[in-house]
C-alpha cells in the first residue's frame, strides 16, 4: 500500500542505483522541464524494480523509511517548479 504521498524520484545525476524506503513511487527520470513522463512504480514482493521509461535501477532499503532516498537529493520535492512552468497553476 502507498504512503498517503506517493513519492517522486528523479535520476538527473545518472547515478548508477537509487535507494529508496518505498516499494510504490513515481520515478521522473530528470527534473523538469526536462522529466519524462511519470511512471509508477510498484516493486510488489521484490526489493529492486527499473524504470520502464529511463532505466533507472531502484533498490529497497527500509531503514531509509518511507520516502526516503539515496542519495538523498534524488528525492523530488517539487521545488524546481517554477511560474514558467505551471499550466492552469498546477505543475505540469
Amino acid at each position: 500500500m502507498a504512503e498517503k504521498i506517493t513519492p517522486h524520484f528523479h535520476n538527473e545525476r545518472g547515478v548508477r542505483v537509487i535507494y529508496t524506503g518505498s516499494k510504490e513511487f513515481m520515478c521522473i527520470g530528470a527534473k523538469p522541464p526536462f522529466d519524462h513522463p511519470h511512471e509508477f512504480i510498484d516493486m510488489g514482493g521484490a526489493d529492486e524494480a527499473i524504470c520502464p521509461y529511463c532505466s533507472t535501477l531502484y533498490r529497497y532499503k527500509a531503514e531509509l523509511g518511507p520516502g526516503g532516498a539515496e542519495p538523498a537529493d534524488c528525492l523530488w520535492d517539487g521545488s524546481s517548479t517554477t511560474p514558467d512552468m505551471l499550466v492552469a497553476g498546477a505543475p505540469r
